[in-house]
Parts: C-alpha cells; sequence; structure tokens
C-alpha cells in the first residue's frame, strides 16, 4: 500500500505542473474526465453495489447518500463539463498598480497547492471534487470512508486513467485506498505535502479534524438550518418550502431541520403545514405550544433544538416575533443555512443582515444552499467559518493571491 508520504509527494510535483496547464488544456482534461464517467458507469454501479451490500445495514439516510444510479452518474459527469465553461480563476489578475517608487505591482490569482478532503459516504465528492481542484490547478488527495470505498476507487481509477490518455498527470487526484481512523489522523498531519484540508460529513468528523489536524483547515457545515415563517406570510408558499426544505433530500447538510412560526398565524397555519410534512413521513417534535396547535407533534427535548437529524424529522417552535426568531436561530443554528417566509420587504431584509449564517434566504428553499445551484458547477463543501471562505466553495475559494513586483532597479532608501 502506498505511503502517505509518497501521495502526499506525488501531489506536490503534480501540483507544479498543473499550475502551469492554460485553460483550454485542463478544459479538454475535464471533459476527457466526464467522458471517462459516463463509458465506465457499468464498472461504477458494481463497485457501488458491493459498497450498499456490505452497508445494508445502515441508516436509510446514510444509504440515500452512498447509493449510485445512471442518473447520478450523469450528473457527475455535467458537473465536470459545467465546471468547464467556467472562467478559469487563475487567469485572473485582481488589480495592477504602479507605487510610488515606480514599482509595478500584481495581485493575481493561483492555485492553493495540495488540497485534503477527508469525507464521508457521498461519493460523488470524488469527482466534484476532483473537477474544481483540477480546474483551479490544484492536486487533490481524497479520503472516503469506508462504507464507500470501492465507488471511490473505481471513480478515482476512472478519472486518473482519463487524464493519461491526455498526458496530464494521473496524480492530480488521488484516493487514500485505507479508510482507517489512523490513516486519516496521519493525512490531517500530512503538512509537508497538503496545504489545506478541507473535512466533508457529520459533526463528528469535522469537528475531529478541526480539533486535531496540523494541517490548515476550511470547517465544512453541519446543518442545523431553519425555516422561519412570518406573520406576514403567504401560506400556499409557506407550506411549499418548508416541505421542500425538509423532505425533498433530508439526509443533506442543507435540508431544513427546524422550523419556527410567528404567533399571530400558527394556529392558522400550522395545521397545514405541519399535517403536509406528516404527509411526506416526517415526524414532528415541538414546544408546548406547537402541541397544543397540533396534537400529533411530540414534544420536543433540550436537545432537539441542536440537532442535525439528517433524516425525516423537523422540531417545530412558536415564537413571539421576527427578533426571537432570529435569537433563536443565532444561539442554536450551525450558521449554514436559513430562510424567512414574508411578505415584508423590510421583515425580510432584518432577517437577511441580522441571521450570522453563511447563507441567508427570503423566500426560498434551504435547499439551494449548493455550488451547482450557485453557478459554480460543482461544490467542494459548504464553509461555515469566515476565515478565506463561507458558503459553497467553488473554483475561486480553491485559490489565493500572489502578488508580481517588477522594477527597474530600484533599492528601498
Amino acid at each position: 500500500m502506498t505511503s502517505l508520504n509518497q501521495i502526499g509527494q506525488q501531489a506536490k510535483t503534480a501540483a507544479h505542473k498543473l499550475a502551469l496547464l492554460d485553460t483550454a488544456t485542463k478544459n479538454h482534461g475535464l471533459q476527457s474526465m466526464a467522458n471517462a464517467l459516463i463509458a465506465n458507469q457499468a464498472t461504477i454501479l458494481e463497485a457501488n453495489k458491493r459498497d450498499l451490500a456490505n452497508t445494508s445495514e445502515m441508516p436509510k439516510k446514510f444509504l440515500d447518500r452512498l447509493m449510485l444510479n445512471e442518473q447520478r452518474i450523469t450528473d457527475m459527469a455535467n458537473g465536470l463539463r459545467s465546471i468547464a465553461q467556467l472562467p478559469d480563476p487563475t487567469a485572473q489578475i485582481d488589480r495592477g498598480w504602479i507605487s510610488d517608487d515606480g514599482l509595478q505591482i500584481i495581485q493575481r490569482r493561483v492555485p492553493l497547492g495540495v488540497i485534503g478532503i477527508i469525507f464521508e459516504a457521498r461519493p460523488n465528492v470524488t469527482a466534484d471534487a476532483t473537477g474544481l481542484t483540477f480546474k483551479s490547478g490544484n492536486a487533490v488527495i481524497l479520503r472516503g470512508g469506508k462504507e464507500s470505498l470501492q465507488t471511490n476507487l473505481a471513480i478515482a481509477k476512472t478519472l486518473r486513467e482519463a487524464l493519461v490518455q491526455d498526458n496530464l498527470p494521473a496524480d492530480a487526484v488521488q484516493m487514500v485506498a485505507d479508510p482507517s481512523h489512523e490513516r486519516a489522523q496521519e493525512m490531517m498531519n500530512l503538512t509537508d505535502y497538503i496545504d489545506v484540508l478541507i473535512p466533508r460529513g457529520g459533526r463528528g468528523l469535522i469537528q475531529r479534524v478541526v480539533k486535531t489536524a496540523t494541517v490548515p483547515v476550511i470547517e465544512t457545515g453541519a446543518g442545523n438550518c431553519h425555516v422561519y415563517i412570518d406573520k406576514d406570510a403567504d401560506l400556499k408558499m409557506a407550506t411549499a418550502i418548508t416541505v421542500n426544505a425538509k423532505v425533498q433530500r433530508p439526509s443533506v447538510c442543507n435540508a431544513a431541520e427546524k422550523l419556527l412560526i410567528h404567533k399571530d398565524v400558527a394556529k392558522q397555519y400550522l395545521p397545514t403545514i405541519a399535517h403536509a410534512l406528516i404527509d411526506h413521513g416526517v415526524q414532528l417534535r415541538g414546544d408546548q405550544t406547537a402541541c397544543e396547535i397540533v396534537p400529533e407533534i411530540a414534544p420536543a427535548t433540550t436537545e432537539d433544538w441542536d440537532t442535525e437529524y439528517n433524516d425525516l424529522i423537523m422540531a417545530v417552535k412558536v415564537v413571539d416575533d421576527l427578533d426571537e426568531a432570529i435569537n433563536h436561530i443565532n444561539n442554536h443554528s450551525t450558521h449554514h443555512s436559513e430562510t424567512i417566509i414574508t411578505n415584508s420587504l423590510e421583515q425580510g431584509r432584518q432577517f437577511q443582515e441580522q441571521i450570522d449564517s453563511a447563507c441567508v434566504y427570503v423566500n426560498a428553499s434551504t435547499r439551494f444552499t449548493d455550488g451547482g445551484m450557485f453557478g459554480f458547477g460543482a461544490e467542494i463543501g459548504i464553509s461555515t467559518q469566515k476565515l478565506h471562505a463561507r458558503g459553497p466553495m467553488g473554483l475561486h475559494q480553491l485559490t489565493t493571491i500572489k502578488y508580481e513586483i517588477t522594477g527597474n532597479g530600484q533599492v528601498r532608501k
């Protein structure tokens, strides 16, 4: 088995080559990788069946993340093609000026270098991360969970073979074949080779990486996301958005986990919304007022307000006003995605200005917090921190800046 040091050395070498590629070459490589995914989908699906068979006892929400089909492979390929259509950030000069000493200073975008990603069950991360890192001129080292190992290896092999056919460095993408915690810990300390580490998964994984890694980390967020229904909300819109945010794909981080509703419309609106959720199989837990309005709602515990369910479960709270909703969200959310349903422009602006989360919506589902939906082609993750990157991370967030200074003999006095 290849050592992590060797993988790191190979990634560093590949990163130096990738940084010199022009945009047309990178775009051709992305198209080749997309074509290879479609051509090899039978092999990838067979590997995915083996993973699913080995994890049949996992909860349904995790199986949904792991499962691939032809459409999901097509979506991965289309994601790579979309990335090829996006502007190349490393071809961009941010600004330039002449200093008082006559120095010509240019600030330009350059790759971060080698990006490490530790993730759990979603094999689409392998293709998405490869596409984004490749287009931005970075090499990537991927370590997926044991439950998706065979699928990840099949996808990575397919992408590497496509790069080789294009005379491009295969080590632009490397998959760590050992999914053990010890190997992950070793990767967290690979400071000689990895420039930044990005964890993608549940809160436990993310916090373990943040607390123990010596490699710089971009924290991607667990999603305790909220829907707040204001007193001026339209009931039809509120119902449609709440149901979509909760049930369209409940296992992902941008699915809504909490429903807050203004007391002035709770008795009128909550029964309709609650039963629409129940009809979709959602188990509801609520505060005392919510339980009194809708008897099918079970009492919530203190822990419920801070829990990311990733399942067909939602907690409901009746609040006195917008200020209470904002305070509750800021105190209990993971600062990922929140939405207000309202016909009041003033209330919507206050919500967007005062909520401390990466993505704050008015009259739209939290499910749109996604690199693809934002026009990034795909995403490397959704950052809930505030340094360097926040929200869905696309190509731009995988670059840093470099200053290129040209003089004509100047020396400092």
